[in-house]
């Protein structure tokens, strides 16, 4: 194949079919909007605003509303310096919360993002679709059974070290490379350990052990992640590099500000073949997609 039929090949969206729980997902026709639903009082986000149960649910339910194609519900926060949690501790924040999701509106998409098969399992049992691991499978050994055994949607992100090492970590000569060969052994390893592979969809993990510099190669190359072979979940959404590059007076401007700048890297990934956007602006996102997925159609 001449490097042009190749180039082209790689601007294109390809399709795939995800196989979650109990349905599917078409992935490539248009991008799949996952708001984000941060049940902790840590959350780099949003300051815990929504750590108590009932605000969480009634926030889902406006995600949902605001056109959200599935919610992703996590109960511990991995920004750096934020406090472990056990597995029960995790399940007792964001179990009430999806039970009533589910109750009032049982045909939402729901992912569990955890870490820990424990959790995963409880939430995939109780209706959540999807499991959401940050560690790529890595930080619990019984994760990858697990999910394999439940049959459900997965999320493999990729990370570079743990949140408390990021900063120590030494910098990236080519970041691009360096995700692509570490998500494709994750997803090897997912598949050995027997999870399907139309139920796994890849993640970059921006801003997950990558420094300033590092994010913008990886969002400028990011179409060379569908060498793969899988679709791919872009999570840029009001992530520090966006505020970094906003800031004044050498302030980064906070995360409740960066909406314009998430808006602007979430479309460069879909126009770099993103399938699903992670977002904490649902309606935002919702336009703004629709924007790029016509320029996708056209491409």
């Amino acid at each position: 194949m001449v490097l042009g039929t190749w180039y082209s090949v790689l601007a294109m969206r390809p399709h795939f079919t995800w196989q979650l729980r109990s349905r599917t997902f078409e992935l490539g026709p248009r991008t799949l909007i996952m708001g984000v639903l941060n049940v902790t009082p840590d959350s780099f986000s949003d300051g815990g605003r929504f750590f108590e149960a009932r605000a969480a649910i009634e926030y889902g339910l406006e995600l949902l509303d605001a056109g959200a194609d599935m919610l992703d519900i996590g109960g511990e926060s991995t920004r750096p310096g934020a406090m472990a949690v056990s597995g029960e501790e995790e399940l007792g924040r964001v179990m009430p919360v999806i039970e009533e999701l589910l109750r009032q509106r049982p045909q939402a998409v729901i992912s569990i993002d955890t870490y820990k098969a424990l959790v995963a399992r409880t939430a995939i049992e109780a209706g959540a679709e999807i499991a959401n691991d940050v560690s790529g499978l890595r930080w619990d050994g019984e994760m990858a059974s697990t999910l394999a055994t439940l049959k459900c949607g997965v999320v493999l992100m990729h990370m570079r070290g743990r949140p408390a090492e990021w900063r120590t970590l030494p910098p990236l000569l080519d970041p691009v490379g360096l995700v692509s060969r570490e998500l494709r052994r994750s997803a090897e390893a997912a598949v050995s350990a027997g999870i399907a592979r139309q139920r796994i969809v890849l993640d970059a993990g921006f801003g997950f052990g990558k420094s300033f510099d590092e994010n913008y190669p990886l969002l400028a190359h990011f179409d060379a992640l569908q060498e793969l072979r899988y679709p791919l979940l872009a999570g840029v959404s009001r992530k520090s590099f966006i505020g970094r590059t906003l800031a004044t007076n050498a302030n980064d401007t906070p995360p409740q500000e960066r909406l314009y700048g998430s808006l602007a890297a979430m479309t460069a990934a879909i126009l770099k073949g993103a399938h699903v956007v992670r977002v904490h602006d649902v309606k935002a996102a919702v336009q703004a997609a629709r924007i790029a997925d016509a320029i996708v159609k056209t491409s």
